[in-house]
Parts: structure tokens; C-alpha cells; sequence
């Protein structure tokens, strides 16, 4: 398998809009872990593939988005699994 080679930054709203859809992923998936992880998980894979495939200059961040956006989809898997509903509590 091969993996292409990043793309050189591009410079002004494209680098910005690419930036900001890292940010936003990393962002969204980080609470999807505990609320609304069927929005926000797949919400913040998105944005970091986007993010990644536009050459993002924050490309850590961009992996971190698409790491907790996996995470959240599999947080709501276990917690389906276990009793059978898209819905979810804390116990407390």
C-alpha cells in the first residue's frame, strides 16, 4: 500500500480553511468521547480526512481529530453492544 506524499502548504484561505478543519476535528471528538459520539465521531473523521488531504500544516492535530473520532464510534459500539441503544447515560 502505498501512502502519496504530502502536498506543499498552500498559502492563505485554502492553508487556513485546511488548519481550521484540523482544529475543529480535534475539537469536536474530544466531547464526542462522552455526549452525541454518533454525530460527533464521524463529524470529526471528516473534517480530518479533509483536513489531512488538503495538506494541513497541523497534521498532528488532524491525526489526533481522526484518532478521537474513531475513538467515539467506538466508545458508542461498546456501549450498544452492552444494552442494545443508541442512547446512553453515566451511571452516577
Amino acid at each position: 500500500m502505498d501512502i502519496a506524499p504530502p502536498r506543499p502548504l498552500r498559502h492563505g484561505i485554502a492553508a487556513r480553511d485546511a488548519d481550521g478543519m484540523a482544529v475543529a476535528s480535534f475539537v469536536l471528538g474530544l466531547p464526542g468521547l462522552l455526549v452525541l459520539n454518533v454525530f460527533l465521531g464521524p463529524l470529526a473523521i471528516v473534517l480530518a480526512t479533509l483536513a489531512l488531504a488538503r495538506g494541513t500544516a497541523r497534521r498532528g492535530r488532524a491525526l489526533l481529530g481522526l484518532a478521537l473520532g474513531a475513538a467515539d464510534l467506538l466508545v458508542l459500539l461498546v456501549v450498544t453492544l452492552q444494552d442494545h441503544t443508541l442512547s446512553w447515560s453515566m451511571p452516577g
